[in-house]
């Protein structure tokens, strides 16, 4: 499995991908919405995570630019893990087009689960 997590925090995407190294998938990295959408041109993902908060373009557009894209990436599983804690927060990234939300401090299991419920949703494999 190949995931993308788009970061500004190099801490957060370390914890999260020291995570992926457990069940064996592997995580690639960008550090602001820029880079992860240009890796996403250039590159095949499962998964995408992605941060709310980041400098320049934040979750929310990242989200919306990868759904408004004309190809099937469109369609790739988007997780979105933040530190907001607003009480529309959720609600807000489903409409917007995320699959499912994670809270920091993300925990191993919180992670493995979502995944799992995303990928499971649409079909795909799920982590071992």
């Amino acid at each position: 499995m190949n995931i993308l997590f788009i970061e500004d925090d190099p801490m957060n995407r370390r914890v999260v991908k020291d995570m992926l190294d457990v069940a064996g998938a592997t995580m690639a990295e960008a550090a602001w919405a820029e880079e992860g959408l240009a890796r996403i041109d250039d590159e095949s993902f499962d998964i995408i995570l992605v941060d709310l908060r980041m400098p320049g373009t934040d979750g929310f557009e990242t989200i919306r630019q990868i759904r408004a894209r004309p190809d099937a990436k469109a369609g790739l599983p988007i997780i979105v893990v933040t530190a907001d804690t607003a009480l529309d927060l959720r609600e807000r990234c489903l409409a917007t087009g995320a699959d499912d939300v994670l809270f920091k401090p993300v925990a191993m299991d919180a992670l493995f689960d979502a995944i799992g419920r995303v990928l499971a949703k649409r079909g795909g494999a799920i982590l071992a």
